[in-house]
């Protein structure tokens, strides 16, 4: 007998995604994004991105449909984005996902976007380790995870005091004068600069807070460092190595995001670190993690570049994984959750 198709959606933010899953199988799968229509803003505004979902999901969608061969008589439950994020476009997603599972009689999962960051990855590496430490970042969570069973047992290790690691990325393009978003463009120019050029520091390495803060992260005060070190530079007529700058800040960021991963590592004897999120495109995280994993003999395991940013496949990866564990689905009267603890991951 195979395995029940799942039907994800995912409408957190500024990204619409649908995807159909079949145990670890992704069948098929659509994106929209609002993303162009945030830009000459310099950031996301919630009500265009709840606007966007609206016109967006029908036709995502159908696409996602069509793609994988289905029609939605087919569908055996439906799993959708419950949190965390902005409470807008969640609710245009779960009401969508509630009238779809209502239509079809189908269970409804309403699962935690942040976890399905690491879920993803099962449909290209395939079944997960029986414990492993998950690496979230995006432009709004930086977290080590510690996880038994992705669809019934994580821990919150540590998390972003402030500012998250792709907020911190925007911000400093923002002050550097580069496109919305600044993230991806701040990468670019990393690849080009000197690593080694500017030492900026690194958030809670002092001994009081290495040892308090053990898997925390702050990135507010680099963010800090970098502005003054480009006002100091412009302020004296001087021209701003830009390449430099944006090398060292992303080096300051990634050493501080993969030494402590790899420290919880450690500390839990997991042998497998799985990195996920929109921020796990960084070329630099990705090579400073695969160097640091490989010298202390621990496998890592990153989804492709097409899985980073928010995708339904994540969604309803993550739903399929909670139907395989038994769990139990959530009422139907279940709201989405803009603050969706990272140790929930099911809606009740």
């Amino acid at each position: 007998m195979s395995e029940p198709l799942i039907l994800g959606i995912e409408s957190t933010c500024d990204e619409t995604g649908a995807a159909l899953v079949r145990g670890r199988e992704l069948l098929g799968d659509a994106v929209a994004t609002s993303m162009d229509a945030h830009a000459r803003f310099g950031g996301i505004i919630p009500e265009i991105a709840s606007r966007a979902h609206l016109e967006s999901l029908v036709p995502v969608l159908d696409a996602a449909l069509e793609r994988a061969g289905v029609g939605l008589e087919d569908v055996d439950a439906v799993a959708v984005s419950a949190g965390p994020g902005l409470i807008g476009s969640l609710t245009v997603g779960v009401s969508a996902a509630k009238a779809l599972a209502v239509c079809l009689g189908a269970p409804i999962y309403g699962v935690n976007h942040v976890i399905g960051h690491l879920a993803v990855d099962e449909l290209v590496d395939g079944p997960l380790p029986e414990r492993f430490i998950g690496l979230v970042v995006s432009g709004g969570h930086s977290s080590i995870l510690s996880v038994g069973d992705i669809a019934a047992d994580v821990v919150e290790l540590g998390a972003t005091l402030d500012d998250a690691a792709g907020e911190a990325f925007d911000k400093v393009g923002r002050l550097l004068g580069l496109p919305y978003p600044g993230g991806p463009h701040v990468d670019r120019l990393s690849q080009t600069g000197d690593r080694g050029a500017i030492r900026f520091p690194r958030g809670l390495a002092a001994g009081k807070d290495r040892d308090r803060h053990r898997y925390d992260f702050s990135f507010s005060g680099l963010k800090t460092a970098v502005a003054r070190y480009v006002e100091s530079l412009e302020g004296a007529g001087r021209q701003v190595p830009r390449a430099d700058v944006c090398a060292a800040f992303s080096e300051a960021v990634n050493d501080s995001l993969t030494a402590r991963a790899v420290r919880a590592c450690q500390d839990t004897g997991c042998d497998t670190l799985v990195i996920g999120g929109g921020f796990s495109a960084n070329s630099r995280l990705r090579c400073l993690a695969a160097e640091r994993c490989d010298a202390a003999g621990l496998r890592l395991r990153v989804p492709p570049l097409r899985y980073c940013t928010d995708n339904g496949a994540q969604i309803a990866a993550l739903g399929a994984a909670a139907v395989r564990a038994g769990l139990a689905p959530s009422p139907l009267g279940f709201a989405p959750d803009s603050g969706m603890p990272l140790d929930l991951v099911v809606a009740r």
